[in-house]
């Protein structure tokens, strides 16, 4: 048989196995693996490795905030960079604002996405405005259409949902077997540290990390645990930052109920010390949750070796370093008063493969899962992240040799900064492959604006979790009362 396309002699790594094969492609899918395999096209990929297409679940592409700042990515330029990265698929938001629908919501950015994005996308919907109409009409609607993940958040005066209001929307989302995700930190802590801060004087961006306590996370993770387990309904925790939070996610593991962690880059490789920068260079490195210490950053690693966190991420948030991001408010702005997020998309997995697999932290096995498989797994993306017959031909090809040092230049993204400018990192991903289609080859961007396409998504397999019975929602043990969930 001859393939459309056929990669001879990699290292093939999936989040399970390693070995040397040849992968026969047709009509955008991987159709055999094996030896001598014929194509009309070939790819020689003798003594380079061969991995499931990365999958980006965490980003902020053409994404306003709530007080209107835009994110400077759009579609085309955030899966350009992510593709340069070793992606061929990711899952930015899509953010309702006070007062708007969720249909109204997808469909806007539908309109941003389609026609531009290079690779494969779909949404998470952030939910700011959960009305009775969004509750009963609008988030299943939503879930019919394959976004099958919801994020709230537990801080920001203009995004986050209180209690109720989440056990409203995590009860939808479990009815419906979706998952829900949450920004945890204590609305309140961070607000009265910041205030005492400004007052006091202390307003340059080093004064953003003693904002956000470490127990204004704990608490907010314990507090969306314990919501979660009421109703027995899935939660992720993204960006968990501290040690504590990384520990009550693992302890929930423990005791079966569905729930799972993300960790990102920056809380691996960044410590709060880079707020600490002259002038105002500490804003490029302000985000929320902040950045920590380096004892963090060690307990963090082990937690991700131990598989506390299923997802590792970047948080993509760009804002430029200029007056239409991170100095929108003007150059002597305070620190609560400057655009969270930095930049990563098309650095995640060249870090983690250098710091990671490089330094034997984890395995090639391990960095398959958190590239690709995980998240493919978790958010219903069913034809993706693994390399196996029938599967979306999406892959990636590294050269686990080759040495960068890193630039914002070669980010591709429409930034003017990358927070980790200078840094060398080994092993990087030359060809990148969507649906068998080159979208990354030699350095060179080969696809066009609009290749990539939508992928509904279906529900996250809780198989193996046995969750969690509250038993004041069981008829046996709370007087016959029929409670929803």
């Amino acid at each position: 048989m001859m393939f459309d396309l056929v990669i001879k002699d990699g290292t093939i790594v999936t989040a399970s196995d390693t070995y040397i094969a040849d992968i026969g492609i047709a009509e955008g899918q991987i159709a055999a693996l094996g030896r001598d395999l014929s194509g009309h096209d070939q790819i020689d990929a003798g003594g380079k490795l061969v991995l499931p297409g990365g999958i980006e679940a965490h980003c902020h592409i053409a994404q306003e905030s709530a007080t209107g700042g835009m994110t400077s990515d759009d579609y085309r330029s955030g899966s350009i960079s992510a593709a340069f990265g070793g992606n061929s698929c990711f899952v930015p938001f899509a953010a309702q604002h006070r007062g708007m629908g969720v249909t109204e919501t997808l469909d806007l950015y539908d309109s941003r996405a389609q026609g531009n994005s290079v690779i494969d996308y779909g949404y998470h919907l952030i939910v700011a405005d959960p009305t009775e109409k969004v509750l009963t009409e609008e988030l299943p609607a939503a879930f019919a259409r394959g976004v099958t993940s919801f994020k709230v958040f537990m801080t920001y005066d203009l995004m986050r949902v209180d209690d109720r209001q989440f056990l409203d929307i995590l009860t939808v989302a479990r009815s419906h077997g979706a998952l829900t995700m949450v920004h945890a930190e204590n609305s309140g802590m961070i607000s009265w540290m910041s205030d005492r801060l400004v007052a006091a004087g202390h307003t340059t961006p080093r004064y953003h990390a003693p904002s956000h306590p470490a127990l204004a996370e704990s608490e907010a993770v314990n507090r969306a645990i314990a919501l979660a387990k009421l109703v027995d309904a899935p939660l992720l925790i993204v960006h968990v930052s501290t040690p504590e939070g990384a520990a009550l996610v693992s302890q929930a593991r423990m005791e079966g109920a569905k729930i799972f962690g993300e960790t990102c880059a920056q809380y691996l490789f960044l410590t709060r010390d880079d707020l600490d920068r002259p002038g105002m260079e500490g804003a490029k490195f302000m985000c929320s949750p902040p950045l920590r210490d380096v004892p963090t950053q060690e307990a963090l690693w082990r937690h991700l070796q131990a598989g506390t966190f299923s997802i590792f991420s970047s948080d993509h948030a760009p804002y430029r370093f200029d007056e239409t991001g991170k100095l929108s408010n003007g150059p002597t702005a305070t620190f609560k008063q400057i655009a969270n997020g930095m930049p990563g998309i098309g650095l995640r997995l060249p870090l983690l493969f250098s710091e990671g697999v490089g330094k034997g932290r984890i395995t090639l096995q391990q960095f398959a899962a958190l590239s690709a498989t995980n998240a493919a797994r978790l958010y219903g993306l069913e034809k993706k992240g693994s390399i196996a017959i029938g599967m979306d031909a999406d892959i990636a090809i590294w050269d686990p040799t080759e040495s960068r040092t890193v630039t914002a230049e070669d980010q591709h993204d429409n930034m003017d900064y990358t927070p980790f400018d200078g840094w060398r990192v080994t092993g990087w991903p030359i060809t990148v492959l969507s649906r068998g289609q080159r979208v990354i080859d030699g350095g060179k961007l080969l696809a066009e604006p609009g290749q990539g396409q939508y992928v509904a998504r279906a529900k996250t397999d809780l198989t193996g979790y046995p969750g969690h019975r509250a038993v004041e929602l069981d008829p046996n043990t709370n007087f016959g009362a029929e409670i929803a969930p």
